[in-house]
């Protein structure tokens, strides 16, 4: 993803979400791919997709068991 891209998500996820830390991040080996951090911590990735001319992002964030415990 471009540099214009990751801002302009990373704009929209930290106004979405509350979180003034959140940072986007280019995933080095895929052009279609981002990493999303809070404080330093991994916490999802972004895919671009592009159907019938059409750009949409999807944000996939994986919740394990041991992650909920003390919640």
């Amino acid at each position: 993803m471009k540099k214009e891209e990751l801002a302009r998500l990373q704009a929209y996820l930290r106004k979405t979400l509350g979180a003034k830390t959140l940072e986007v991040r280019a995933q080095p080996k895929k052009d279609d791919m981002a990493e999303v951090f809070i404080e330093g911590e991994f916490i999802a990735t972004l895919y671009r997709e592009v159907e019938e001319g059409e750009t949409s992002y999807q944000f996939q964030m994986a919740i394990l068991d041991m992650d909920l415990e003390g919640v």
